[in-house]
C-alpha cells in the first residue's frame, strides 16, 4: 500500500516541479526524498526546510499529508475503526484533485477487505517473504541443485533453525 502511495506522491511532486519550473519556481528542487519519509524519519538537519515545505500551498505536500495520514491506518486493532479511518481517509484523497492519489484510493478500496485482515490477524507476508529471499539465495549460491532431495536438504540446514553447537 505504502509503495504505491510513495509512487503516486512522487508522480504529484514531479508534475508540479515541471509546472513551477515552467515559471522559474524552484521550489521542489532537491526534495525528492524529502517526501517520500515518514514524518518521523526526516533527517534532522532536513528538517526545518520540509517544515516550511509543508505549509506551502504546494500539491506535494497535500499527498504527502494523504499519504502520512494513510499509514495511520495500521495503528487501528479494531476493523470497525480501521473501516472508519479508512472511509474518511478515502473521501479526502477522492475529493483532493491529485490524480495518482486518487487511482490509488480506488486500488485500496478495490482490496479493503484483504487490508482490513492484518487488523485481526495483525500478520503479513514479510517473514515468508524472508524465507523465499533465503532459499534464493541458496540457489544462487549452488548455481542450481542437479539433485531435488540435496535442494531439500540444505534449505532444512539454511532456514531449519538448528543449533548445531548446543549442550548435550
Amino acid at each position: 500500500m505504502m509503495k504505491h502511495m510513495n509512487e503516486a506522491v512522487n508522480e504529484v511532486r514531479k508534475a508540479e516541479h515541471r509546472a513551477l519550473s515552467a515559471e522559474a519556481d524552484n521550489t521542489l528542487e532537491g526534495t525528492r526524498w524529502l517526501w517520500l519519509y515518514g514524518a518521523e524519519n526526516i533527517p534532522e538537519a532536513q528538517r526545518p526546510a520540509f517544515d516550511v515545505l509543508k505549509i506551502c500551498n504546494l500539491l506535494t505536500a497535500r499527498a504527502w499529508a494523504l499519504k502520512e495520514t494513510l499509514r495511520n491506518l495500521w495503528l487501528y486493532k479494531s476493523e470497525a475503526w480501521a473501516t472508519k479511518h479508512f472511509k474518511r481517509w478515502y473521501g479526502w484523497a477522492i475529493r483532493s484533485r491529485l490524480e495518482p492519489v486518487k487511482k490509488v484510493a480506488r486500488m485500496l478500496k478495490s482490496r479493503l477487505a484483504n487490508i482490513l485482515t492484518y487488523c485481526k490477524s495483525r500478520l503479513t507476508n514479510g517473514p515468508i517473504e524472508g524465507l523465499n529471499n533465503k532459499i534464493q539465495g541458496l540457489i544462487k549460491k549452488a548455481y542450481g541443485y542437479r539433485n531435488k532431495q540435496r535442494f531439500i536438504t540444505d534449505i532444512y540446514f539454511h532456514c531449519g533453525g538448528l543449533n548445531l553447537y548446543h549442550d548435550q
